[in-house]
């Protein structure tokens, strides 16, 4: 299925980013020293949760982003699961914690992970998926390692 496996390369090189010596979709080129072409979860790990919970001149901090994606991802999890959501969702609530320490810091990074790898291998089992339940994730989870990546030059 060829939407399908695109939607998981968007998905896999917004969040683990592209390979060195590979093409990427739409990240930079790797640079000769490793450097560039970070997903998500590189690039929240190269940041400590002080540098994580400084809010920039965009607005958010980046804890509250991935925060917002962490939650995100989670009830796109409830509907792929076919469970009955419990909403309404707290759109406005999910970019909390905007400031945290170490743990709460390692604790959304482990959350995201977690959903992210939830998600990936729901796919790779070829569960039956409607497209807007990966078109959704991805876009929308590409939309945001942006801004994040925009605030984390504004940090340096």
């Amino acid at each position: 299925m060829p939407l399908l496996d695109d939607l998981q390369s968007i998905l896999h090189e917004t969040f683990e980013g592209g390979q060195p010596g590979q093409p990427t979709l739409f990240l930079d080129g790797t640079k000769a020293d490793g450097s560039g072409n970070h997903g998500l979860f590189a690039t929240l790990a190269g940041l400590s949760a002080a540098q994580a919970s400084e809010a920039t001149i965009l607005g958010l901090s980046v804890a509250a982003h991935a925060a917002h994606v962490t939650y995100y991802l989670e009830v796109g999890l409830v509907f792929m699961r076919g469970e009955t959501p419990s909403g309404p969702f707290d759109w406005k609530g999910s970019f909390a914690p905007g400031t945290v320490d170490e743990a709460a810091w390692t604790d959304v990074q482990s959350r995201l992970r977690a959903a992210y790898d939830e998600m990936m291998a729901r796919v790779a089992a070829a569960e039956p998926l409607a497209a807007e339940e990966l078109v959704n994730p991805a876009v929308h989870s590409a939309y945001h390692l942006g801004a994040i990546r925009q605030a984390v030059k504004l940090l340096r």
